[in-house]
């Protein structure tokens, strides 16, 4: 079964309910993966959804801030749920299902860190560093040859230095430091992981799928950030077809800062 999955940092689901119906409207994947919805789950606007074919849903979600939902069309049932809680803290990060295949589907929303990138002076940037590398040993105790896992959502880490339109401005500001870089490449090793994104755009070309509010003109400026990412296990490496970033959507009115990263698998 071929399906397509997008991962997209919404920034609110409610703020921004309109470009939410024309993505769907226009590029329909078959199952989103949405981070940052920041609403409770019983006042999630579920309608919308429903009404784009999207009947099956997984929802993990707290008031103002964080968390993620995961939608699917009819052909793709979810399954074995679960919300899942890091360093002892409930922050509605992360939400898993099982899709038809028995793939495993994870949906995270890693912390940004604040401004500051130094551990000790900054608790946000410290628990964003400790949530990696929980989630890394996670990772690492069910690491079996045969897992069909697939990692997507908003990681808020651009690893490369083509994934930041400055590479050497940008080493002292949280998302592209040193230290940040090292524990993604621990969770990246964590399971073998393969990046779909990269997988079809080489490490020498620039991606982004974060463009700050700041700019007027984000297209022109282009100076962005590939902080959204798909993974899968090396047991999917040969099931994807294609991967990149829905750029266009960044435009939509009213808008994300952040544009979905879409990938094409056939899942056997």
């Amino acid at each position: 079964m071929k399906i397509s999955i997008a991962t997209w940092n919404v920034n609110s689901v409610r703020a921004h309910l309109d470009a939410v119906d024309r993505y769907l409207s226009e590029q329909a994947p078959d199952v989103l993966c949405l981070q940052e919805t920041k609403v409770m789950d019983d006042l999630f606007p579920l309608e919308p959804f429903r009404d784009h074919g999207y009947v099956h849903h997984a929802l993990f979600g707290q008031k103002a801030y964080h968390g993620v939902a995961i939608f699917a069309r009819a052909r793709v049932p979810l399954a074995k749920v679960k919300r899942h809680t890091w360093c002892g803290v409930d922050q509605a990060r992360h939400l898993s299902c099982v899709l038809p295949g028995g793939e495993e589907l994870h949906n995270f929303y890693v912390p940004a860190g604040g401004d500051k990138p130094d551990a000790e002076a900054n608790p946000k940037f410290r628990h964003k560093l400790d949530f990696m590398t929980e989630v890394a040993a996670w990772f690492k105790r069910r690491k079996r040859r045969n897992n069909r896992f697939i990692l997507v959502g908003d990681l808020n880490v651009a690893p490369l230095e083509t994934d930041v339109w400055n590479h050497k401005q940008l080493l002292r500001v949280v998302s592209h430091t040193p230290i940040e870089v090292e524990h993604m490449a621990r969770w990246y090793a964590s399971h073998d992981w393969r990046d779909a994104v990269r997988h079809f755009i080489p490490a020498d070309e620039k991606v982004y799928s974060w463009w700050s509010y700041r700019s007027p003109d984000w297209r022109k400026a282009d100076k962005g950030r590939r902080l959204d990412h798909i993974w899968v296990t090396p047991a999917l490496g040969d099931s994807l077809v294609s991967a990149g970033v829905a750029k266009d959507v960044r435009g939509y009115k009213p808008a994300s800062d952040h544009a979905p990263v879409v990938a094409e698998l056939n899942l056997s």
